[in-house]
């Protein structure tokens, strides 16, 4: 066999296979067929993967655990994160306690899964019931908060009406 025919076969097989390299290089489950199953319809999944992250950011709060915390968030929101954090008036400040934090519902929104949850903010003796309002986006084959705001504000006092009432925590973003 002379030069140019090897040459051509070779090329012969080089198209021959290209359809199912190209097949093999696609877009990895975008159509959904590749993605491992979960045993939950989409939706299911992200209100299920949202209010875990939402739960462990609250387990973080409560155990006052920063770097868990942390650890929840979405990768641009870590900066703000960390110098606000346990700043005065940060989730984690030194001066506050978080005694009970609830998810009390998760839904889809504009930007991701929404969760709001209740918290309870503690200074010394006084307490204050504060919303918060959670973005959860999925970023690749991982979900992690995206945003964190008040919620709508709660109206319960159980502390002396005769005392100012705790400051609020800002968010830490």
């Amino acid at each position: 066999m002379g030069r140019s025919h090897r040459d051509r076969f070779a090329g012969l097989v080089v198209l021959a296979l290209l359809p199912a390299a190209l097949a093999a290089c696609g877009s990895g489950g975008q159509d959904g067929k590749d993605a491992p199953p979960s045993g939950k319809a989409p939706a299911e999944e992200a209100a299920a993967k949202s209010r875990e992250r939402v739960q462990a950011y609250l387990d973080a709060l409560t155990a006052r655990d920063a770097a868990a915390g942390r650890s929840q968030l979405c990768a641009p929101m870590h900066a703000a994160f960390d110098s606000a954090a346990t700043g005065p008036n940060g989730d984690f400040a030194d001066h506050f306690t978080v005694p009970e934090a609830t998810i009390t519902e998760v839904r889809s929104g504009p930007n991701g899964q929404e969760v709001s949850a209740s918290i309870t903010v503690a200074v010394g003796s006084r307490k204050a019931a504060r919303s918060l309002l959670f973005t959860v986006t999925r970023t690749g084959a991982d979900w992690c908060i995206s945003g964190e705001v008040p919620g709508e504000p709660v109206v319960e006092a159980t502390a002396d009406p005769a005392e100012p009432p705790p400051p609020s925590p800002v968010p830490s973003q």
